[in-house]
């Protein structure tokens, strides 16, 4: 019995380690966008990129919050995915194409 609770102990130890070895970072940036809508299409995409555990944007401050594993991506990955559905972002700029199929309402005043 002694060996069992030592065996599932050193399991457990291994799953904690490893679940916290990798960091988590907090960040914030610019996208673009108007709406409820844009919400939507924008937070969809960013949780599609791989190890984002959260985003949250303001539809009045235009700022984003996010968190993400850092061993998994990165926040330059992030931007460059919110920017391919129609979103500049404070680095990268929408392709004209995608954001001109945006719905109307959710067309924002770019940046130049």
């Amino acid at each position: 019995m002694n060996l069992k609770n030592s065996f599932f102990t050193l399991i457990f130890i291994c799953l904690f380690f490893n679940s916290y070895s990798s960091e988590k970072v907090k960040e914030k940036f610019k996208i673009y966008g108007n709406c409820g809508m844009c919400n939507e299409v924008i937070t969809k995409a960013a949780k599609s990129v791989d190890g984002v555990i959260y985003l949250k944007w303001n539809s009045k401050t235009k700022i984003a919050k996010i968190k993400y594993d850092s061993d998994k991506t990165s926040l330059d990955e992030v931007q460059k995915k919110i920017a391919s559905v129609g979103y500049d972002t404070e680095k990268y700029k929408a392709d004209d194409e995608v954001y001109n199929n945006l719905h109307h309402c959710c067309k924002y005043n770019r940046e130049n």
